[in-house]
């Protein structure tokens, strides 16, 4: 994912998907040097956006997707009353915005949770591009695999009756996704607010306020503001898997 950094003396250099620090997440290894510089003709650059900034809204038409180049975003739909409900937190190296495929229109919205950068890739050209190089169509068929599997965790968590499975389970998932970006599970920060967590699992802000408190008290884990600490990694894989044990 390309990207326009300014150096100290106020020109800039362009920074290709070859250069970037999240190219083993977000794109395929089998893909050439050659097959790389086609890539980055395609790729829109690395543009900031402002925390509560949207890339796209529910009922846009769909054109493209994003990775996200640094920063943390949520994808959330309205429910019939009106209220938000959250369907997914995406990390630096994350690809969002298939949930317009299918009909061409995006279902969610996507809002960043703090100041992020996101490199925009038309899907048209996506396609085409795929159709050459299949590694990279290979590689986009894993991420909408991902995305299936994402979204059949959300109701496997949902389907979870006690806070503490929920929340072992989302603060497990997030460090496995902070190991893929080369980067520690046991310590990482929490971008999303408690509020999010609890709409996003199900649970009210209270909950999980009181759930992260006993969690600590246990010795599981450690919180000094949005850093978390996991202390008792098969502590929470113990809590995590007990809806699983006969």
């Amino acid at each position: 994912m390309p990207k326009t950094p300014t150096c100290p003396h106020g020109s800039t250099m362009t920074v290709t998907c070859s250069d970037c620090s999240l190219n083993p997440i977000c794109l395929p290894i089998a893909v050439s040097k050659d097959e790389l510089i086609q890539l980055d003709e395609i790729i829109k650059r690395g543009r900031p956006i402002k925390k509560g900034e949207h890339i796209f809204n529910a009922g846009e038409g769909f054109r493209s997707v994003y990775a996200v180049r640094s920063g943390t975003l949520k994808t959330y739909t309205l429910t019939e009353n009106g209220e938000e409900q959250i369907t997914g937190f995406y990390l630096a190296g994350e690809i969002l915005g298939m949930d317009g495929i299918n009909t061409n229109h995006h279902s969610n919205s996507a809002k960043a949770l703090e100041a992020s950068a996101v490199c925009e890739i038309p899907f048209e050209r996506l396609e085409e591009l795929s159709a050459k190089i299949p590694s990279l169509q290979r590689h986009f068929f894993q991420l909408m695999s991902r995305e299936i599997q994402a979204d059949q965790q959300l109701i496997m968590l949902l389907s979870k009756k006690p806070a503490d499975e929920r929340i072992a389970s989302f603060l497990l998932n997030l460090g496995s996704r902070h190991e893929n970006r080369g980067l520690s599970g046991e310590r990482y920060r929490l971008n999303m607010s408690r509020s999010d967590i609890g709409n996003y699992l199900g649970l009210a802000v209270e909950t999980v306020s009181r759930t992260f408190t006993r969690f600590q008290q246990k010795s599981l884990i450690k919180t000094e503001g949005k850093e978390v600490e996991v202390l008792d990694k098969e502590g929470l894989r113990t809590i995590s898997n007990k809806a699983r044990t006969p």
